[in-house]
């Protein structure tokens, strides 16, 4: 019997032993190419690996520093990646109609285990994402990063510029679709003033106002279609423009902070050796013609993507995530009373984003004897439309040297920095003043006041 139970013993712990080995083996064989040991693993890894064959095989120094980037692409990215997750769940949950969609979002914060930390999730993703894209352009048009540099075949920065600022606008409309969805007061007049400052475009305000709320008034045919644009279609534009996106990044030669090691490469000039003759025929001997060439070493300036930049993006996602769910806990996503089309809020503001168009109305509207300048369309329609026309427009006209290209505030380009910071800064001032400063019929109030007690509007 001791024998029997002895190799009953043995040939359990051999079965477990195989196990244990065959787990090992399929594990390393899903995860080799995220820590590769050698240099052939570390190419293999990037053609192997259907996520990371996105990345070239190798990367910069330049491209993979903290300071030169911020990473904030990496970041947008994440933050995409964490609304179409969060999104997707909350999907089954919500009921898109003006019956049910306020009582299904109530449902979510008080009945639903952890609803509240989803939508509270998805709310701050949205709006951190319509930040870091807006200060990701920032950094690029601050660091120059929007024109070529070396005469690359097919190098067309400029172009993905012009992507970078249609993404902006998309971030910037997927957060305003989903602004009506919750169907309370908030979301409700902060529809009314975005889509009554679109209205006052020429030709086309009124019609684009008609085909976004699905008729004149905000209705169930507006819900639907807000539903539609964020749920769908914003987002599979998105991903369809940020794939464009990152490819072209890689056509241009990778991150513009490359740029400035070519320039420096150019002016280590090599000469020819003396005792030779270079010519189109071939190496003769006699006197030498003076050939001087430029000699650029890649391989010493380049590391693996794998594990150097996967290790980076690792971080950076895990980093985004986390604070995300930081804020999500500190600040609850708010919920008001149910959307009233007769009761008033006073002030009735736009989404924060739209806050700094909302004030360029008022500053922009005023009489002059006795004929009044339309607020609506100047700061809300010209000003922006003029605003966008430039960036667009902005690398074509720009003649700053190639040195300038990829470094941050470069001496040959400080009046144009000045001048887009200026406008940064409005914005950002605009912003404050809206969010913090407007009080009742759309007075001024300082932070610290108290809001005078005044009756609703019907």
């Amino acid at each position: 019997m001791a024998t029997e139970e002895i190799s009953e013993t043995k040939t359990s712990l051999l079965g477990t032993l195989r196990e244990k080995l065959a787990f090992k083996a399929t594990w390393e064989k899903l995860t080799w190419t995220w820590k590769p040991e050698t240099k052939r693993e570390a190419g293999d890894a990037i053609v192997r690996n259907f996520i990371l064959h996105w990345f070239p095989a190798k990367v910069s120094l330049e491209s993979l520093s903290w300071g030169y980037s911020f990473w904030l692409g990496t970041i947008s990215a994440v933050l995409f990646l964490i609304l179409t997750i969060t999104g997707g769940i909350l999907m089954f949950l919500y009921v898109p109609s003006v019956e049910r969609a306020y009582l299904s979002v109530k449902d979510l914060e008080f009945s639903t285990s952890y609803g509240w930390f989803l939508r509270g999730l998805h709310r701050i993703s949205a709006h951190l994402m319509v930040a870091v894209v807006f200060l990701h352009m920032v950094r690029v048009f601050l660091t120059g990063a929007f024109k070529n540099g070396r005469k690359a075949v097919g190098q067309n920065r400029p172009l993905n510029w012009i992507v970078g600022v249609v993404l902006l606008l998309i971030t910037l409309l997927l957060s305003f679709t989903g602004y009506l969805l919750p169907w309370d007061q908030l979301a409700y007049w902060a529809i009314t003033v975005g889509t009554n400052i679109a209205s006052s475009a020429p030709v086309f305000g009124d019609p684009t106002r008609f085909i976004l709320l699905g008729g004149t008034t905000i209705e169930q045919a507006t819900l639907i279609r807000f539903y539609v644009l964020h749920c769908f279609l914003l987002p599979l534009a998105t991903f369809a423009l940020v794939s464009y996106h990152m490819w072209r990044v890689r056509k241009d030669g990778g991150l513009a902070c490359t740029e400035k090691r070519y320039e420096e490469a150019k002016k280590q000039e090599h000469p020819a050796i003396a005792s030779k003759t270079y010519s189109l025929l071939g190496i003769t001997g006699g006197s030498a013609v003076d050939v001087q060439n430029v000699m650029i070493d890649d391989e010493k300036d380049k590391v693996p993507s794998s594990p150097y930049l996967t290790v980076r993006l690792a971080v950076v996602t895990l980093a985004t995530l986390l604070i995300s769910i930081l804020l999500t806990l500190l600040v609850r996503a708010p919920l008001e009373e149910a959307a009233n089309p007769a009761v008033t809020p006073n002030p009735a503001k736009a989404p924060w984003y739209f806050l700094w168009l909302q004030e360029l109305v008022t500053i922009t509207t005023f009489t002059v004897g006795g004929f009044t300048i339309n607020g609506a369309l100047i700061g809300g329609i010209i000003l922006p439309g003029v605003l966008v026309v430039a960036a667009v427009l902005w690398p074509y006209f720009d003649k700053s040297p190639v040195s300038s290209i990829g470094r941050w505030f470069p001496k040959e380009r400080q009046w144009q920095n000045r001048i887009f910071l200026i406008i940064v800064a409005a914005i950002l001032v605009l912003t404050f003043i809206g969010t913090y400063m407007r009080g009742p019929f759309w007075e001024i109030y300082m932070p610290w006041q108290e809001w005078e007690q005044t009756p609703r509007r019907f």
